[in-house]
């Protein structure tokens, strides 16, 4: 563990560097050469500094007119790098504290998935707009909860389902609405990364300032029965039941989401995972070879794939249709956690970005055309800013989040359960089958 942890001093200067290219300084809370309406300013906070939430501050800092005023996280390291990088910002390891002040407008929250949910109500309760990490929760119970509570509230809330402003989704919407694609009976997707071997994907080093003293553990845990400080867990949380719900809750959300916002798709009907740790066993909980088959009532399926031992098919989703096949590659396997090795991909036009594109099927619909999507889209957290402003709903709405969360959790319960879950039984599930056992 000595042997791969970092000092404070390094982990400091290469964040710092980092932030200081892409961040925003002049936007901070305390910068006085800025000149900003009363009307039009936005303070926000942001509650887990980790790699995910100091992305996304420094995405909502881009936006015009949008300050940061605080940061919460449990760990001291996170807020002397965020205090290092935005020297006017008030840094707090309770997130209650930060959620008291009335001078903050909207919060983002990207704390470790087992405590969303707190946040999230926390943040409501407040009278705060919100944007939540995905998935929306660690678990069923806390998924309706927090829809319950959304609804009930005037806040704007969005989750962070990034592919929900991407044009490729509105172009695959358009097409499967006027017709071109014909009965979809099945999406086929996947995800795929490697690592070298003897590398598990995922795992972090555990820096020296990782101790008891260093972190809010109580406050961590939320009630989880783990008295004693662990920095494995911590540190690397997601490797875990008790605070995780693995690549599927990482990763799968996102593509399960965009399928599902396409075809504007119900509730599911039943669930089935099977897979395994199956690349390196380093302790982990959580499988890294997972196969997901998801059952709708209107007769269709959502099957999606994931290994951490093979990136050659990147990640992508096909529609196959009776009059047409919607494409999908987007030409990464870079969702949210963190970059895969990208150093041996070769240039090509297979792993180049691109956009969705159509392709008719010619028995079905002989006179149809292959077609590319051209549809820009809208930056993620430049929508949520302007739906701050103008109060609308978002694309990425508390409903999107519950439907999709429902999916991950069924396919979830099914791996562990070791048979197919269906709705009913899924929803009838305490909240204790989701912890290690």
């Amino acid at each position: 563990m000595q042997a791969n942890s970092i000092g404070r001093r390094q982990f400091l200067s290469g964040i710092a560097a980092t932030a200081a290219s892409q961040a925003l300084p002049h936007r901070v809370l305390g910068q006085t050469n800025r000149i900003i309406g009363a009307n039009d300013r936005i303070r926000i906070g942001l509650i887990g500094a980790g790699s995910r939430g100091t992305e996304d501050l420094r995405s909502a800092l881009r936006q015009h007119n949008v300050e940061c005023a605080a940061v919460a996280d449990v760990f001291s390291l996170h807020r002397e790098r965020m205090k290092h990088t935005y020297p006017f910002i008030d840094t707090y390891d309770d997130p209650r504290r930060l959620l008291d002040r009335k001078d903050i407008d909207a919060v983002i929250n990207a704390t470790p998935l087992h405590v969303h949910s707190k946040y999230f109500l926390d943040t409501l309760s407040a009278g705060k707009d919100l944007y939540c990490e995905k998935t929306m929760t660690w678990n069923i119970p806390e998924a309706e909860a927090c829809l319950r509570a959304a609804k009930a509230s005037k806040q704007i809330v969005q989750i962070g389902l990034q592919d929900a402003t991407a044009g490729s989704l509105l172009d695959a919407k358009d097409w499967i609405a006027n017709g071109l694609t014909g009965k979809i009976t099945m999406v086929e997707s996947w995800m795929s990364r490697n690592t070298k071997h003897g590398v598990g994907q995922w795992r972090r080093p555990i820096p020296k300032e990782c101790t008891a003293s260093n972190v809010n553990w109580k406050l961590f845990l939320d009630g989880r029965k783990l008295e004693t400080f662990d920095a494995e867990k911590f540190i690397n949380w997601r490797l875990y039941w008790s605070f995780s719900g693995g690549n599927t809750a990482e990763n799968m959300v996102h593509q399960l989401a965009w399928v599902i916002e396409a075809m504007n798709l119900p509730l599911p009907k039943a669930a089935a995972m099977t897979g395994g740790i199956f690349s390196v066993r380093d302790g982990r909980e959580v499988p890294d070879t997972i196969s997901v088959t998801i059952e709708y009532p209107n007769d269709f399926v959502f099957v999606w794939q994931s290994v951490f031992n093979n990136k050659f098919y990147g990640m992508g989703e096909r529609f196959l249709g009776s009059d047409g096949t919607i494409e999908h590659l987007s030409g990464s396997n870079n969702m949210i956690t963190g970059p895969a090795d990208t150093s041996q991909d070769k240039e090509s036009e297979e792993n180049a970005p691109g956009p969705v594109r159509y392709y008719p099927e010619t028995l079905n619909n002989p006179n149809g055309t292959p077609l590319l999507g051209k549809n820009p889209g809208e930056n993620h957290m430049a929508h949520w800013v302007a739906r701050l402003r103008d109060r609308k709903q978002p694309a990425a709405s508390v409903e999107l989040g519950y439907r999709s969360a429902l999916g991950v959790h069924m396919a979830n319960l099914s791996y562990r359960q070791k048979r197919r879950i269906t709705l009913e039984e899924a929803l009838a599930m305490p909240a204790s089958a989701y912890l290690s056992h």
